[in-house]
């Protein structure tokens, strides 16, 4: 199976399994070694008190990012921590894009850097990951 193949496997049993993703509406619309894409809509029920997308949400949409980027190529990596800075809000009816690109690998450490913009092309927000990999574990066999 070629790095592709294996990308796309990884996000088919990932998501299969990943129920806080599918609850939220995210998309994983493309995947390769060490990236990937995904979107969600902002819906009523994510707004907070001011009518804007809650930040924990557009935090977990460039989390899930990360999580399919770190694992693409079939070793099973967790994350080590993160940090977010939202730069705009997001409002309901945006559709929000998370593109995740490793920015290093090394050992079992990685290094995730993910931005999320809205259908405008506005930037909402800026990740940046830290993926730890378990030994030898892989996602499927």
């Amino acid at each position: 199976m070629d790095a592709q193949a294996v990308a796309e496997k990884v996000r088919d049993v990932m998501f299969a399994d990943d129920a806080a993703s599918r609850m939220l509406g995210l998309q994983i619309v493309h995947v390769g070694p060490g990236r990937a894409v995904a979107t969600m809509p902002v819906r009523a029920d994510m707004l907070n008190g001011f009518a804007i997308c809650h930040g924990g949400l557009i935090a977990t949409l460039a989390d899930s990012a990360f999580a399919f980027a770190c694992n693409a190529r079939n070793a099973l990596t967790v994350a080590s921590g993160f940090g977010i800075d939202i730069l705009k809000s997001a409002k309901l009816g945006d559709v929000l894009t998370a593109t995740a690109a490793e920015a290093s690998l090394a050992g079992r450490t990685g290094l995730y850097d993910v931005t999320v913009k809205n259908q405008h092309g506005d930037l909402i927000a800026m990740f940046r990951g830290r993926s730890y990999r378990l030994g030898e574990r892989k996602v499927f066999e």
